[in-house]
């Protein structure tokens, strides 16, 4: 799986009508939103997308106003711990339904998160490293059939020393789910007959920064220790027995 998303939105109600009735909104209108989703932040217009890039580059949001809702595709909007959503985002959202999507296919991350009026209804974030960092509120009807068991994640046949994966359900199969349910797309898999096409949402594009340059930094010695824990890649191929074994570079 390469599915990949950090979405956020803010709608008066069920957020399919406002994105089956998309229209090109206003850039001027579209930069005060994402100014007030990143106080203080320098913004910049850049290249312009759709809502089927739902994981944009590092300090690239892309953001639309339309009639009941509001969509921001941005990294730093998708939270390991919904449920720490900064107050002038809850204030952004004062009255309206806020919804966030995040996944990650390199890690198998999920997290995703309603509010109604300001009120937490369900935080959900999980991964197979990670376990359950946060699972607050009633589950969905979509996601039962994934905690009763019924998705079970099936060993790969080949791989050496391979346990049985740590969580009931893969996170992405569900994060599909649920983006299908809460956005009414999927970016991986057949889309049903009534999904949105995520390619004729319109986005507007911008570089948003900050100034004190805090932000890239923190980013940057989070990228540095992840690549230290994650020491020299190794590589496998698949040997006689039918199974997978390690080799050298050289060896390919």
């Amino acid at each position: 799986m390469g599915a990949k998303t950090a979405l956020l939105a803010f709608t008066e109600r069920d957020i399919r009508p406002a994105l089956l009735g998309a229209t090109r909104s206003e850039r001027a209108e579209t930069e005060m939103l994402v100014r007030q989703v990143h106080p203080g932040y320098d913004v910049e217009p850049v290249d312009d997308s759709t809502l089927w890039n739902t994981y944009p580059p590092d300090d690239i949001t892309y953001a639309t106003k339309l009639a009941g809702a509001e969509v921001f595709c941005d990294l730093r909007l998708a939270l390991d711990r919904p449920s720490e959503l900064p107050e002038h985002l809850r204030k952004a959202g004062e009255g309206r339904r806020i919804i966030m999507h995040g996944m990650h296919s390199v890690v198998d991350w999920l997290s995703f998160a309603v509010w109604e009026d300001g009120v937490l209804i369900r935080s959900l974030s999980l991964s197979p490293e990670g376990g359950i960092q946060e699972n607050i509120g009633k589950p969905y009807d979509f996601e039962l059939p994934y905690w009763a068991g019924n998705h079970p994640v099936e060993p790969v046949p080949g791989w050496p020393d391979e346990g049985p994966y740590p969580l009931p359900f893969h996170p992405l199969e569900l994060g599909e789910e649920a983006l299908r349910a809460l956005f009414g797309f999927v970016v991986e898999g057949y889309p049903d007959p009534d999904d949105i096409d995520p390619a004729g949402v319109h986005l507007h594009g911008f570089r948003v920064t900050d100034p004190s340059g805090e932000d890239q930094a923190a980013r940057e010695a989070a990228y540095a220790e992840a690549r230290r824990s994650m020491g020299a890649p190794r590589l496998f191929q698949m040997g006689p027995d039918g199974t997978m074994q390690e080799t050298a570079f050289e060896d390919l």
